[in-house]
């Protein structure tokens, strides 16, 4: 797995809730690092999950978690999208 915000690899055996990259400090157990964060699915998710999680950039006890494969790192227009979708949902609830 590699972190999402500096793209250094995270190797460790499971990822734990209070797991953090060994490079920028960041948490590791994110959506932003799940295989199933989808900012296309619904609730940006593509399991069915029972609630939204609102912040995908810090740890939480979702039972989905299976950490990707993908490099997010770098990825700038995510970010953006993340930032203009969480202002119209703060804007229209």
């Amino acid at each position: 797995m590699r972190c999402y915000a500096c793209g250094a690899p995270i190797e460790v055996e499971k990822v734990y809730r209070s797991t953090l990259c060994p490079s920028c400090g960041k948490e590791a157990r994110v959506c932003l690092n799940c295989r199933f964060y989808d900012p296309n699915a619904h609730w940006e998710c593509r399991e069915t999950i029972p609630e939204r999680v609102a912040e995908k950039d810090r740890a939480n006890f979702c039972d989905y978690f299976t950490p990707t494969e993908e490099d997010h790192a770098g990825d700038r227009n995510a970010e953006e999208r993340r930032r203009a979708r969480k202002a119209l949902e703060d804007l229209f609830g």
